[in-house]
């Protein structure tokens, strides 16, 4: 009996170390739901005259920071980052080391975010801030407001909200080359707030920057700013939000390349409005070339073809008063192969025109190797052919609704400009829909501005549609795909038709944009949509 009682006290002693030594919540107790709590810190909270160079943060629990690069943000902002630890392991402290030179008379703020959590269940410790100042008193004033990019719908979050002392350093190149005295972000919406300020006058700018250096780099940031001087204490509360735009960079030849036999690019950056290609070498007679800008990249596409064998070309490209000449030595022994697409896939919408789409400009096309037949009957459709762009071939005729149909192209159907001629029979086999399957919207637009309007029907953030507009009245856009829509308005100061974006150097805002306010229901099939836009 004595050797039981001893098996079964073992045996309950065991379960009871096994316990004492899990980690975590005993099974079915309440759940952590309680964020990190500041116990101490080295120097204090709201320190006078710091001047030490290391700070360290104490907790009542493990805690780990998580995104710290992302969450963190140190204003006025440093040249060279403190250095933070530990990273990677929890916790129960924070130390910052500061490698920089701490400004005189200055209120720090090392704001941390969400960075903070708990080691357990990762509770943050939300917008936790250490604060000091290396003068007599902590700068207490704070300025709010929001951001908005006008040319996205729902625009992105994390944007860099920067602050300038107007004082006799100041001037407009500085945020080129220098860091702002005070910088804070957008991370959970639009909104920012800056707080402990200096009383003084200011210079308020956003930034959507490729990198975190607080700095405007044109080529790749978009900027907003904030038109009037800031003045604190007065202006704690800009009831405008800041308007980030891209700026249009100016126009720089890059370099001429052949890149195929027979086809040469010229690259440039930057908008170009008046750019010419001019062929300066004397060339055979038989000497053919296109060109053409290609789509969505900074390129012009320079196509030729001759009998006579060239060694080199010579060119000048101009634009506007810039003028740049390149010499392209022609090694390339082997020319694109001629490959053919069409722009339908199963259905011809009753707005569209079927193309064919060349990699190769079309030098030629033979209209006799063509058919287009009605295959609910087999009968001959009639129909016209049309080069309307170097590698667009159009098909044009009278469609019928709900019709399937077959456009078939033979072989040597079309030539392309190195005078290669398609090999393979084409088909391609599409149908219409009823009018009845697409919708339409029709808006009547009450215009408040003395200025034209652009309508722009949008899918997703592309333009899909759009049409001007100098008084009120209704625009319909009728034929549409059903799908989800939304609309936005531009006020056309300058009357050209399209939207203008900001200048920083210039002090110029870009163009408004106005959203249509509410989202719009998706567009149903045999659906017409009523709405009004007042634009104001």
């Amino acid at each position: 009996m004595k050797h039981y009682n001893l098996i079964f006290f073992l045996f309950s002693f065991s379960l009871i170390i096994s316990s004492c030594a899990r980690k975590g919540r005993p099974e079915g107790g309440p759940k952590d739901e309680d964020a990190p709590i500041l116990v101490s810190a080295e120097p204090a909270y709201e320190s006078l005259n710091f001047n030490d160079d290391n700070i360290r943060i104490y907790f009542d629990e493990y805690i780990v920071l998580k995104d710290l690069n992302k969450q963190l943000i140190v204003s006025p902002p440093f040249k060279t980052a403190p250095l933070i630890t530990p990273q990677g392991t929890p916790s129960k402290y924070i130390n910052i080391k500061i490698l920089d030179t701490l400004k005189e008379n200055a209120t720090y703020t090392f704001n941390f975010g969400n960075a903070i959590q708990d080691n357990n269940e990762n509770n943050p410790l939300e917008n936790f801030k250490y604060i000091f100042s290396t003068g007599d008193f902590i700068d207490s004033l704070s300025i709010k407001g929001a951001v908005n990019d006008i040319t996205i719908k729902k625009p992105k979050k994390n944007y860099s909200v920067l602050l300038y002392k107007i004082d006799s350093t100041f001037n407009d190149s500085i945020v080129y080359k220098s860091k702002p005295d005070y910088v804070t972000k957008t991370y959970d919406s639009i909104n920012y707030k800056f707080t402990n300020l200096a009383e003084g006058k200011y210079f308020l700018m956003a930034i959507d920057e490729s990198t975190s250096d607080y700095k405007f780099n044109s080529r790749t940031d978009k900027i907003g700013f904030y038109n009037d001087t800031i003045s604190l204490p007065k202006d704690s509360m800009i009831s405008s939000p800041i308007v980030l735009f891209k700026e249009i960079q100016p126009y720089i030849f890059k370099k001429a390349r052949e890149v195929t036999k027979g086809k040469i690019q010229f690259a440039f950056t930057g908008k170009q409005e008046e750019m010419q290609v001019k062929l300066l070498s004397k060339v055979p007679e038989d000497f053919m070339f296109k060109t053409e800008f290609e789509k969505d990249k900074d390129t012009l596409n320079f196509w030729y073809h001759s009998d006579t064998k060239i060694d080199s070309l010579d060119f000048i490209i101009s634009e506007k008063t810039s003028v740049d000449t390149a010499t392209v030595k022609l090694r390339k022994k082997k020319i694109d192969s001629l490959s053919i697409s069409s722009n339908v896939k199963s259905i011809l919408h009753l707005t569209d025109t079927l193309t064919l789409i060349t990699n190769n400009p079309i030098r030629d096309f033979d209209s006799s190797k063509f058919s287009l037949v009605n295959t609910s009957d087999t009968t001959e459709v009639a129909h016209t052919l049309k080069i309307i762009s170097n590698n667009k071939l159009g098909v044009f005729f009278k469609q019928k609704k709900k019709t399937p149909y077959k456009l078939t192209a033979l072989p040597e159907a079309l030539v392309d400009i190195f005078k290669v001629k398609s090999k393979d029979t084409l088909n391609y086999r599409f149908a219409t829909k009823d009018i009845e399957d697409y919708g339409s919207i029709i808006l009547t637009i009450k215009k408040e501005v003395k200025h034209p309007v652009i309508i722009q029907l949008l899918k997703g953030d592309e333009v899909y549609k759009k049409q001007i507009l100098k008084a009120s009245g209704k625009i319909e856009f009728n034929s549409l795909i059903p799908d989800t829509y939304s609309i936005r308005a531009i006020v056309d100061e300058n009357d050209n038709g399209i939207w203008d974006t900001g200048k920083y150097l210039e002090k110029r805002q870009p163009e408004r944009m106005i959203y249509y306010p509410d989202d719009l229901p998706e567009l149903r099939a045999n659906w017409i949509s009523n709405l009004t836009f007042t634009i104001k």
